[in-house]
């Protein structure tokens, strides 16, 4: 099969086209041959930070983790699927796991499920990693109907999963963001939008909250916006966070007796644990989506497998609105 490879890492490493072994299921693996995967801030951290990261394979390292695609076989032990069946799934790019940036992976079945049948293959391809982690957040926190949500970044790609699932859930939504064509994206979503660089935090909590402040706040920005977070919550309120790597003063959230939720949606490839878990939430996902509640948005840019490093600029750039896809 071809794929793109790294042989080295750093922010400029090259992707190089190479031909591997077609990868053979075994006990517990389906084989499936990928229509189209979709990139990650995670894979981009992996290509320039390398072993820096504890998560990043060897070299030469075949990443990308997020893919839909056609089950062309299984091993011992699979029941759920079967040859024609049309999946998707975020099941490697990691650690010891091959990744998606090939024509074939031989992938967990544990951490695929049926793919939604109203969305395209490249719509599907760009939901499982995103919508993994949106998912678990909100279920952590708690949303239900007559909530207020705060989203920030919800152009992006987990935070535009995380709108449309918030709404599903009854919730009313507020989402920041920034320009004209992604405030458009959140409107379109159904939320209310929020220009973070014209408004404050407290400016926004008093318009729309009446001062009291937002029920959730899903953080997907991550960094410093954990301050903006805390600031924006109700008193114990929930807070969400999907990029929590940073020395932080909690005091903020202690006076409000905040409750602070990690989402790292990785720990079920990186350690075996709870595979199971993941599958499942697909499955939901999949349902939301047939119903109509779910839709991922594609930024504009397409890319097939040899402009791999340029879908990886794309979204280094800030530019993209919602998530990127690689058609294989």
């Amino acid at each position: 099969m071809k794929a793109m490879v790294l042989t080295a890492y750093g922010a400029d490493a090259a992707f190089m086209e190479t031909e591997r072994a077609d990868p053979i299921p075994t006990d517990g693996q389906v084989l499936v041959r990928i229509a189209a995967t979709s990139v990650n801030t995670v894979d981009t951290m992996i290509r320039q930070m390398g072993k820096d990261l504890p998560l990043s394979p060897d070299l030469p390292a075949l990443l990308g983790m997020d893919f839909a695609g056609t089950v062309e076989a299984v091993g011992d032990g699979v029941t759920d699927f079967a040859p024609g069946d049309e999946v998707y799934g975020c099941a490697g790019g990691l650690a010891d796991l091959p990744g998606t940036l090939a024509e074939k992976i031989a992938a967990d079945a544990r951490l695929i499920a049926h793919k939604p049948k109203r969305l395209s293959m490249r719509e599907a391809a760009a939901l499982p990693l995103v919508g993994i982690t949106a998912f678990e957040g909100l279920a952590r926190a708690g949303v239900g109907a007559g909530q207020k949500v705060l989203v920030h970044g919800g152009a992006g790609g987990v935070g535009h999963v995380a709108v449309q699932l918030s709404r599903h859930k009854g919730a009313e939504v507020f989402s920041t963001g920034t320009g004209a064509e992604k405030l458009d994206a959140i409107k379109g979503l159904g939320a209310t939008p929020i220009d973070y660089r014209s408004e404050t935090v407290e400016d926004y909590v008093a318009r729309h909250t009446a001062g009291e402040g937002f029920d959730v706040v899903f953080d997907s920005v991550g960094g410093a916006n954990m301050t903006a977070s805390f600031g924006a919550a109700a008193l114990n309120a929930q807070v969400v966070t999907t990029v929590s790597m940073l020395e932080l003063d909690l005091s903020p959230a202690h006076f409000k007796g905040l409750s602070v939720h990690v989402v790292f949606m990785l720990i079920p490839m990186l350690h075996g644990h709870k595979r199971e878990a993941h599958g499942g939430i697909l499955a939901k996902l999949a349902e939301i989506a047939d119903q109509g509640a779910l839709t991922p948005i594609l930024d504009t840019m397409r890319f097939d497998l040899a402009k791999v490093g340029e879908a990886h600029d794309r979204l280094a750039s800030g530019q993209a609105i919602g998530k990127i896809v690689i058609e294989i």
